[in-house]
């Protein structure tokens, strides 16, 4: 069962990595002047895409301790790991996971393992996503259905990420995700809910998901659901659609007014 659970976790891990929120639109404006712009929203999703690279690092060392033969020609040649009963601490040297970001500095990893549920907090020191450096922790605990067709896990961040231009972004909140597996691409799908805070540019942005975003691993971005990014008194509705497989989304403001946007 140990070994079951730390593979569902792994899957849990590296499905983090596209599971990820793009946006792009123009400036919205609500009835008093405040504005949510591109940049701002981009910012606010900025941390999920770097925390993917960091999920996928763990993955790797998860797969591999679940099965040995899977960490073969890996662990040496772009990391070193020290083991315990409890858990790892992994230093990396320029490991390539995703395709396109090196990934260097440390992270410590504490795990519990039941039968149902594994729990697991890493905490990052110094820990490079290319020019990118992420301080903080992540929490995770992940529940698998008894038939193995399900995993959803929570996942607790306090982590802050420098930027390469020295800027800052930090978030603490909760996001649980889910996956249903399929019979193919097309039929697994993917969930997410929570709220979360983003602090960048001294600005704080809350984030709640209304309704749960929802979307098939077949497409790109989220299909259904709905979450709602605030800002200093400004609270605009993220609409994902009715679950047709597209880029597009709805932006509704306070004032009732309406903004189709590609994500």
């Amino acid at each position: 069962m140990k070994k079951l659970n730390l593979r569902n976790l792994s899957i849990a891990l590296m499905a983090i990595g596209f599971i990820g929120f793009q946006s792009c639109s123009e400036d919205g404006m609500s009835g008093d002047g405040e504005t949510l712009t591109q940049a701002e929203l981009q910012t606010v999703l900025t941390t999920d895409d770097i925390a993917g690279a960091t999920d996928t690092a763990l993955a790797e060392i998860f797969a591999g301790n679940s099965d040995e033969s899977a960490i073969v020609g890996k662990e040496g040649e772009c990391y070193t790991a020290e083991y315990t009963e409890t858990g790892f601490v992994a230093t990396f040297n320029n490991c390539v996971l995703n395709g396109t970001d090196n990934v260097n500095g440390t992270v410590t990893a504490t795990y519990e393992v039941g039968e149902e549920t594994t729990s697991f907090t890493a905490t990052y020191q110094d820990f490079y996503v290319g020019n990118i450096k992420v301080n903080g922790t992540r929490t995770f605990e992940i529940t698998a259905s008894t038939e193995e067709s399900a995993v959803s896990f929570s996942i607790v961040s306090d982590m802050s990420v420098e930027m390469e231009d020295g800027s800052i972004i930090s978030e603490n909140g909760t996001k649980t995700f889910s996956i249903a597996f399929g019979d193919s691409l097309e039929s697994t799908t993917i969930s997410i809910a929570g709220s979360w805070n983003i602090e960048a540019d001294g600005n704080t942005y809350a984030v709640e998901t209304l309704q749960d975003l929802q979307g098939s691993v077949a497409c790109e971005h989220m299909t259904t659901g709905t979450m709602v990014v605030s800002k200093n008194g400004l609270a605009v509705t993220v609409d994902f659609g009715n679950g047709e497989c597209d880029n597009l989304a709805t932006l509704i403001y306070p004032n009732g007014a309406t903004e189709e946007i590609t994500l």
